[in-house]
């Protein structure tokens, strides 16, 4: 019998793990009593100083005791290596972008055979990663699955067109693959319909800060990528069309990296006019820092396949520092924004009625703070990773038990 077939694995468990479940995770394995477990954490696609896997799954693991080797392209986005701290250890790798990717799988792969042995438990963040340690015989990987790859074909420019519904296809077929030979975590519940199988949810929590100020004033934010699939150009349009109705004083805050050029021209062209100001990148406890006491966030994707069924991680972090969210109708996005009158759901593409929704609120302070704080108390029912992080924390706490080299 094969150690697949007669070992359980956490997909097998047939269980999902929200941010509301899960126990304190152990941080040593029962057949090595007193040894820190190890896990290795890899992403070539990710910004190093990325909220999911550096600043709430990392900082789980070493919370609990655990050692975390992380390797992920510092220097491509100009962080500097931090020195080894704390039972963190970080490596540094090229970054996959556009066509650009062969080098960043080849360096990751090295890495990842050289490192593996060491490690009880291996966390891929990227596809790109599954494609690389093909052939490696990593029975102690698992894939984080962030997003749905095959939907976010529709918007990889670097991908020619025709090419795309295929590579979707056969990426859709390779799924099913990797879930026989890997344990899965999922960031959203609505990924699991995308597999044969039951896997271990761990959603996208934020963590909650203890007070914040009342929403109000008249400061859009925004915080994350800036892509036109993400609604840069949209929101600059409606953040100009509130300027002018609200004789200069709406304005909109940005923080994170232009990822297209028509995103880096919309946000200086919103600069210029003195509509707009943008950040650029921040560390994430900077840049969560800059919702605090704003009229409202932005949260302006556009109607693709690949985040239909995704919860826009920005929509629970605006709600979780108590300001109202201006969303497009996404579905979970509606959904919680709905559910807690909690902000205003916009049209698709549609800058006057995102300008509308901003004037509102700007015109009802009260109201805008009511709202937010009605979102953060849902937040903290449902996405406090103060429990999301237990459950992260067990799931492998459970492949290494099971699957690590090292036992």
């Amino acid at each position: 019998m094969s150690r697949s077939a007669s070992v359980p694995s956490v997909r097998a468990t047939r269980r999902r793990i929200g941010p509301t479940e899960g126990t304190e995770g152990a941080a040593v394995t029962d057949n090595a009593p007193g040894r820190p477990l190890r896990a290795l954490v890899v992403t070539v696609v990710h910004h190093p100083q990325d909220s999911r896997i550096r600043h709430r799954e990392i900082a789980a693991l070493l919370d609990a005791g655990w050692q975390v080797t992380y390797l992920a392209p510092f220097s491509a986005h100009a962080v500097v290596v931090p020195a080894p701290e704390g039972g963190l250890t970080c490596v540094d790798l090229p970054r996959a972008t556009g066509r650009e990717r062969v080098g960043a799988a080849r360096a990751a792969r090295a890495q990842v055979r050289r490192l593996a042995p060491e490690h009880d438990v291996i966390v891929v963040h990227d596809p790109e990663l599954l494609i690389a340690t093909a052939g490696l015989r990593l029975d102690h990987l698992v894939w984080d699955v962030h997003e749905d790859p095959a939907g976010a074909l529709a918007v990889k420019d670097w991908l020619p067109r025709p090419l795309r519904r295929p590579v979707a296809g056969a990426w859709r077929a390779a799924e099913r693959l990797v879930e026989r030979r890997h344990p899965l975590l999922l960031a959203e519940h609505a990924y699991a319909d995308r597999f044969r199988r039951e896997h271990v949810v761990v959603p996208n929590a934020v963590v909650i800060p203890r007070s914040v100020p009342a929403a109000g004033g008249a400061r859009l934010i925004h915080v994350g990528n800036l892509t036109r699939a993400r609604g840069s150009e949209l929101m600059v349009e409606g953040a100009r069309l509130a300027h002018a109705a609200s004789a200069g004083e709406i304005t909109l805050e940005v923080v994170g990296p232009a990822r297209d050029e028509a995103s880096r021209v919309a946000m200086e062209a919103g600069v210029a006019e003195g509509v707009v100001v943008w950040h650029g990148f921040q560390p994430a406890e900077q840049a969560m820092a800059t919702i605090d006491g704003a009229l409202a966030g932005l949260s302006l994707l556009r109607d693709l396949p690949n985040y239909r069924g995704s919860m826009p991680t920005k929509v629970v972090e605006y709600l979780a520092h108590g300001v109202p969210a201006i969303t497009t109708p996404l579905p979970l996005a509606r959904g919680i924004v709905a559910e807690a009158d909690a902000g205003v759901v916009v049209p698709f593409d549609d800058p006057q009625a995102v300008a509308d929704a901003a004037l509102r609120l700007w015109r009802a302070p009260e109201q805008a703070a009511a709202m937010g704080e009605r979102g953060r108390e849902l937040v903290r029912e449902r996405y406090d990773w103060a429990k999301g992080g237990a459950a992260f924390v067990e799931a492998l706490t459970d492949v290494a038990g099971e699957r690590s080299p090292r036992r």
